[in-house]
């Protein structure tokens, strides 16, 4: 343990930031902020498949399947390939390492995104959608202004639970040059070099402690949102101080 706390000591800012502001920005700091940026652009793009995936037209459904049924049936490992050896050929110029991990986790966890937001829009009453096309609404407008928010709302807890995934799947760009926190780590590990243990001991550590905070976060958000789903649904509601009884009366 005193091992490990010299180690922070010495070294606590590379694992926090990596070389920034004499370097790139890296560390624990860098895995953050790529896994809060894929999920942010991804979920803009899971929101359109999962809308495809259930849509009445097949030649948007098929497609959003194949996108979802592709991408969650291969490893996350060939995409990174995938995408750092074939963008660049694409694009005609080469990519940072930063970039090419961004686009592969946008891509990749649109697919669980999609599949995740797809389950809240399923799960929702069938009155939902039937009540706004009763009401003259659109399919867009319904799914825009009526669907959408509340399936959006009811998958937060998961959509933070895929945030905690997203962050261990970063530790991927490390094949690749990204200067996150496992690459951040294999720097100090090679200065060191014969205390590998504590090194990456304080590198589990680290993750632990982010992804247990967000898993304690999806699960206060799960239960506010039971709560708050139990609160509008009263049994008897009461108005002007007369408690209201749904029991028909039977006249004689």
């Amino acid at each position: 343990m005193m091992e490990m706390l010299t180690i922070l000591q010495q070294n606590g800012m590379l694992f926090l930031m990596g070389q920034y502001p004499n370097g790139p920005l890296g560390g624990v700091l860098c895995t953050l902020l790529v896994s809060v940026l894929a999920i942010v652009f991804a979920l803009p793009l899971g929101v359109l498949l999962s809308v495809a995936r259930v849509s009445p037209y097949r030649w948007l459904r098929w497609p959003a399947t194949a996108w979802v049924y592709v991408l969650r049936g291969i490893p996350l490992l060939m995409v990174v390939f995938w995408t750092y050896f074939c963008l660049p050929l694409l694009l005609g110029h080469t990519l940072s390492g930063f970039g090419t991990m961004l686009i592969t986790l946008v891509i990749y966890e649109s697919a669980y995104i999609a599949e995740i937001v797809r389950a809240g829009i399923q799960a929702l009453p069938p009155g939902q959608y039937e009540a706004s096309r009763a009401l003259g609404m659109s399919y867009t407008r319904t799914f825009r202004l009526v669907i959408l928010p509340q399936a959006l709302y009811n998958m937060l807890p998961s959509l933070v639970s895929q945030l905690v995934s997203i962050i261990k799947d970063s530790t991927l760009g490390y094949v690749i040059n990204v200067p996150e926190l496992t690459f951040a780590a294999n720097q100090v590990n090679n200065q060191l070099l014969t205390k590998p243990f504590q090194v990456f001991a304080i590198v589990a550590l680290s993750y632990y402690i982010i992804c247990f905070s967000l898993t304690w976060l999806a699960n206060w958000l799960e239960r506010r949102i039971a709560q708050k789903r139990n609160r509008s649904h009263p049994v008897a509601s009461s108005q002007s101080g007369t408690l209201l009884v749904t029991k028909p009366v039977i006249e004689e």
